[in-house]
């Protein structure tokens, strides 16, 4: 359905300027639905590109840098300064970011990884908690209608008990060593300085479980993880496949790949129960396969008939019109709106976007793989969180 505006809220951004791809995915997205006005920014990490990427989009206050930007928007009235800020940055300036924005009390969004370490994400979380503030993190494959139908479908028991799923992310852009040109989007990623101890495993192994722990609501209890490198010089992996055990007694396989020659953005995700099965590929977005034990497989589809209202409520156009990832991402920044409202003290339905607890946990299951990987042991434990 077409989503009728309210009052946008403020949103600041940092990072996301010219050259970076997502840093435009974000702003369509946050404006997809009327939901954000997009006020302030620090986009780049010198001066001069901040205030010529700023300038590039009509932005109308403009930083030099994220703590000029902290410092300026607290120093304004509360009905003009940003009431959330978008954290695009690369993955080591994700925690000091959010962390100041969150102690000048504004509501955070920010990119997956949440940080590089748990001990930095569960500072964040508890910094947001204690302050009644939104930190969401932008795990945008959440937001894909189909992807809520499975979620509803696995809750409402109709594949049974779980017992096995398998997800696949597998890329092929990172196949040679193309950091060595000079491409913005991967001279980050495989610098541990600013990406962290993870390449594959935290660009695209955090999507896999996340989306794993979205659809089934199981969380990793432990995993058995081989990483490699395979491109020559590369600091980080750029291969990953592992054995997952989830709690509660259900098994798992992860593969999350960027050397796969040939293939683009191609996640997978299939779920198998006592009494059926989904499918569903976020490159063929708008469809969930359900076969159940006792019937054929079937095909439902957005906009179809019989979804359930989370998917129904995530969809813009009648069905046989293709929706895909800027809408799911917008699906995810409304979620946000609506719970950011929430904490305003609006009566609106919260919204159940994905929660700093949700990245904090994603950390923890990266440590987990690199440990696993390094280790003799078969298996590693994921610990849990705090209560």
């Amino acid at each position: 359905m077409i989503r009728e505006p309210a009052v946008p809220l403020r949103l600041g951004m940092v990072g996301g300027g010219t050259g970076a791809f997502i840093g435009g995915v974000h702003r369509t997205a946050a404006r997809l639905d009327g939901a954000y006005a997009l006020t302030a920014g620090a986009l780049a990490s010198t001066p001069d590109r901040a205030r010529a990427s700023a300038a590039a989009i009509g932005l109308p206050r403009a930083y030099d840098d994220w703590r000029s930007m902290v410092a300026g928007e607290a120093a304004l009235p509360s009905e003009a300064r940003i009431e959330a800020v978008a954290i695009v940055t690369p993955n080591h300036l994700h925690h000091p970011v959010a962390k100041a924005f969150l102690e000048a009390g504004i509501h955070v969004i920010v990119d997956k990884p949440m940080t590089t370490t748990s001990a930095e994400a569960d500072e964040l979380v508890a910094l947001a908690e204690a302050r009644g503030l939104v930190l969401a993190v932008t795990y945008n494959y959440t937001g894909y209608p189909m992807v809520r139908q499975a979620r509803a479908m696995v809750a409402e028991g109709a594949i049974g008990t779980i017992r096995k799923v398998v997800v696949t992310y597998q890329q092929g852009w990172l196949a040679t060593k193309v950091e060595a040109t000079g491409l913005k989007q991967a001279v980050w990623r495989a610098d541990p300085a600013q990406a962290g101890i993870a390449g594959a495993m935290g660009d695209i192994g955090s999507h896999a479980e996340n989306l794993v722990a979205t659809v089934t609501g199981l969380d990793v209890e432990a995993v058995c993880a081989d990483l490699t490198t395979f491109v020559p010089g590369r600091a980080l992996d750029d291969d990953a496949s592992l054995l997952l055990r989830l709690r509660g007694g259900a098994r798992g396989a992860m593969v999350a790949s960027q050397v796969a020659v040939g293939r683009e953005n191609d996640l997978r995700l299939d779920v198998f129960g006592s009494d059926g099965a989904l499918s569903w590929r976020q490159e063929a977005p708008n469809a969930l396969t359900y076969a159940p034990l006792d019937g054929p497989p079937r095909t439902l589809t957005r906009g179809g008939p019989d979804l359930h209202p989370d998917a129904e409520a995530a969809a813009r156009v009648p069905g046989g019109h293709p929706e895909g990832f800027l809408e799911a991402f917008a699906n995810v920044y409304g979620d946000v709106a609506a719970a950011i409202r929430a904490a305003q003290g609006h009566d609106v339905p919260p919204g159940t976007p994905p929660t700093g607890r949700d990245g904090a946990r994603g950390v923890r299951f990266v440590e987990a793989t690199i440990e696993s990987a390094g280790s003799d042991a078969k298996w590693t434990p994921v610990p849990e969180g705090p209560a």
